[in-house]
């Protein structure tokens, strides 16, 4: 039986940047009544306690719950508050180089937007972000811009030989994140084998971006078995049929709310 259930944010358990669905909301607090959860994104802190752990409810059970911002290179666990166990983060020269190289490898690329909203490089310590459309974007806008990933694998193809040194994926809807050097998902996976000791057999990774170039394809890629997902109604089919076939199991934590 698996033992911990691993999940992407935006596009996975709810739509990009915005907040949790009560409904979703409900059914993670269900299932982190049978087995641990841990959440590994894109985002920075302060987007999980925004959009994740501010539509949770207090009794929640925090202590199964791991958190992994900025794809796996910082890692957060509760113990009676959240505490910050590590974090990959990138040089001052770093910064600047992959700041540098994201602005020329989008020129270069000559994809052109209407409007921006908000910065569209974002500096997460850790993690670089470039959101094409911007760091406020509307979801409606967002959504309809790059379905397909095609504008941010052109960019992609360009920035890669400029920065070969590091790790770049596309996330969301918009994004493209750079982190150092096999820190990403992957990593991630293996901080959360070390830190709870539970082998990888005994986890399942659901995500919207499993595919090569996706920020949730090293996850699939560290061997857990994975759960490609179109959007946050799938994800919540998918633990609702984990939480029915866990609710047969009596030897479980407790039996969800909904029940």
């Amino acid at each position: 039986m698996k033992k911990l259930f691993v999940f992407d944010l935006d596009g996975t358990l709810a739509e990009s940047k915005s907040s949790l669905s009560p409904e979703m909301a409900g059914l993670l607090g269900d299932l982190l009544g049978f087995m641990k959860v841990a959440v590994i994104s894109g985002g920075a802190w302060e987007q999980f306690e925004t959009q994740l752990l501010a539509n949770l409810l207090n009794d929640d059970h925090f202590e199964n719950l791991f958190l992994l911002p900025t794809c796996g290179t910082q890692f957060y666990r509760y113990e009676g508050k959240w505490v910050k166990i590590y974090s990959e983060d990138l040089t001052a020269d770093e910064q600047k180089t992959i700041i540098a190289a994201l602005a020329k490898a989008l020129d270069e690329s000559g994809i052109k937007v209407e409007r921006i909203w908000g910065e569209a490089i974002e500096n997460r310590g850790s993690q670089i972000t470039l959101s094409v459309l911007g760091q406020q974007a509307p979801l409606s806008a967002k959504e309809s811009w790059d379905p397909d990933f095609a504008k941010r694998k052109k960019i992609t193809a360009l920035l890669e030989p400029m920065i070969p040194n590091f790790s770049i994926r596309m996330g969301g809807t918009t994004s493209i994140d750079v982190t150092k050097p096999g820190i990403d998902k992957a990593y991630g996976i293996g901080k959360l084998r070390d830190h709870l000791d539970i082998a990888i057999k005994d986890m399942l990774f659901a995500g919207d971006a499993i595919f090569e170039g996706g920020n949730d394809y090293p996850a699939q890629e560290a061997g857990v078995d994975s759960i490609l997902v179109r959007d946050t109604n799938e994800t919540a089919r998918v633990i609702q049929t984990v939480i029915a076939c866990l609710g047969d199991d009596k030897t479980q934590i407790k039996s969800p709310r909904t029940a």
